[in-house]
C-alpha cells in the first residue's frame, strides 16, 4: 500500500425512513450520538475525514455528487473526488448507521483495488482513482446499485469470521444495541 494518505468518510446524508428520524443523530445509552460513534471508530485509521451529505462543526461536510439524494454511492463519489482532488491515495467508508468500525479491518480492506467487507458493501476501501467511473456509473441510467457498482469495478469482499456488526436502520435496532451494551 503507498504511504500517501488516506481520507475517511462517513456516508451520513440518507433519509432515515426506516428509522422515523435522523437515524445519525440518534443517542446511543452512552449519550453519544450514532454518527460520533462511526466518526470515531474511523478516525484513528485516516489522516482526515469528510462527512456525506450533511454538514458538522469541525468537519469537511460534502454534498452527494452529482446530485442530493443519490443514495450512498453519491456520498462515495463526493468523498472519492475530494480524496483525488486533495492528494488522498484512497478513501475508507463506514456508514452513519455503523457504530462499531472493527479496529482490524483498514489492515484487510485496504491493498492495490477497491474491497468491502462481505454483508456490509458500506464498509470499504476506495481508491481515489475510481472517482471519474463513479461518475460515469451513476450517470448512466441513474444506476445507484451498490451492488452493481461493486461488480463494475470488480471490488474484493473481506471475510471476517465471526464478526458481527451492528447496524441501525430502526429504533429498535438501537435500542437492542443499547441493551446489549
Amino acid at each position: 500500500m503507498p504511504d500517501r494518505p488516506l481520507l475517511g468518510a462517513v456516508l451520513a446524508g440518507g433519509r432515515s425512513s426506516r428509522f422515523g428520524s435522523d437515524k445519525a443523530l440518534a443517542r446511543m445509552a452512552d449519550g453519544l450520538t450514532l454518527l460520533d460513534h462511526a466518526i470515531a471508530g474511523l478516525a484513528v485509521h485516516v489522516e482526515a475525514m469528510v462527512i456525506c451529505g450533511r454538514t458538522r462543526a469541525g468537519f469537511t461536510g460534502v454534498a452527494d455528487r452529482p446530485a442530493p439524494d443519490m443514495g450512498p454511492l453519491g456520498g462515495l463519489n463526493a468523498a472519492l473526488h475530494y480524496a483525488a482532488d486533495h492528494g488522498f491515495i484512497g478513501v475508507l467508508t463506514t456508514g452513519c448507521d455503523m457504530p462499531v468500525y472493527p479496529a482490524n479491518l483498514p489492515t484487510a480492506l485496504k491493498g492495490d483495488g477497491p474491497a468491502v467487507l462481505q454483508g456490509q458493501p458500506l464498509l470499504g476501501y476506495w481508491p481515489a482513482t475510481l472517482a471519474p467511473l463513479l461518475d460515469a456509473h451513476l450517470v448512466e441510467a441513474n444506476n445507484r446499485s451498490i451492488r452493481g457498482w461493486l461488480d463494475r469495478i470488480g471490488a474484493r469482499v473481506v471475510t471476517m469470521p465471526n464478526l458481527v456488526l451492528p447496524n441501525i436502520n430502526r429504533p429498535e435496532d438501537l435500542a437492542r444495541l443499547d441493551t446489549r451494551a
